[in-house]
């Protein structure tokens, strides 16, 4: 009777080891046929200074270029001028979620006039703001078959940094000032930018 009970257990035990290594198979398995090979004809392409730890999020807005030129110099500044205009772009269309979202929830007498207002001086603080862009990536390589130099960068600017330069320059604002609350528009910033590190 023992002998018939330490059997079952042992063949429980087997059954059970013999699935879970099924599974971890059908896992792996499942793993490798989820990457996608390039279509024929078509090689993919690394390039440097990109990757998700170059994207944009809560804590800091980024953005990744290149320049191409003869001069090293001049690749070099090529490519700082895309990248900060990519960054530009990018500063732009998240403040205007943040202040269509921060004049929307206020009660305040002429919105249109009060968002464009905003709006016009979000252009001044970035213009002052990315002159203090940081480098957090820079490759220069020589271009073999031209003898051209190509420069990649990826240039960050802290959330925080352009929020206190926003912070500053609308306080200043006469108009601005009677209907401007930090403590609402920071909490509408920063629900914006969480919304980047969601995605």
């Amino acid at each position: 009777m023992k002998t018939l009970t330490t059997n079952r257990t042992v063949t429980v035990l087997m059954t059970a080891l013999m699935l879970s290594g099924a599974m971890t198979a059908c896992k792996s398995k499942k793993k490798q046929a989820e990457v996608p090979t390039p279509p024929s004809g078509e090689t993919e392409v690394k390039v440097l200074c990109s990757g998700p730890e170059f994207f944009t999020d809560d804590k800091a807005f980024r953005a990744n270029n290149l320049g191409e030129s003869m001069d090293q110099a001049t690749a070099k500044k090529k490519a700082m001028a895309n990248a900060r205009a990519d960054l530009a772009s990018a500063i732009n269309t998240q403040i205007k979620g943040v202040i269509d979202n921060y004049v929307n929830s206020r009660e305040l007498n002429n919105k249109e006039e009060v968002a464009e207002r905003f709006e016009g001086l979000t252009r001044e603080v970035l213009d002052q703001k990315l002159s203090g862009t940081k480098t957090i990536c820079e490759k220069m390589m020589k271009v073999e078959a031209t003898g051209n130099y190509k420069c990649y960068v990826a240039i960050e600017l802290s959330a925080q940094d352009l929020l206190a330069a926003y912070n500053e320059r609308l306080s200043k604002d006469e108009r601005l000032r009677i209907d401007y609350d930090y403590e609402k528009f920071k909490e509408t910033f920063d629900k914006e930018m969480e919304k980047l590190q969601n995605k």
